[in-house]
């Protein structure tokens, strides 16, 4: 999942990171503790089952710094 960072240096690869889940009428958005970046709308079918992850990338472009962040599905049980 891809996060959007407004200042350089606040994550870096290899961090684990949790984050928090917000509910509009129609997507999930999350945001990566404490208010570090912050995801697009998610559909309701792409919601996160995991809230703890790691930054895999963190890259800056000419709309400002990306943070990459896999998080690993719960195995069912």
């Amino acid at each position: 999942m891809v996060f959007k960072m407004e200042r350089p240096g606040l994550l870096k690869e290899g961090d684990r990171v949790t984050v928090t889940e917000g509910l509009l009428p129609s997507n999930y958005y999350y945001t990566i503790d404490p208010s570090l970046a912050m995801s697009g709308n998610i559909p309701f079918r792409d919601r996160l089952k995991s809230r703890e992850g790691e930054v895999v990338k963190v890259e800056e472009n000419a709309r400002g710094y990306y943070v990459t962040a896999r998080f690993p599905e719960p195995e069912a049980s």
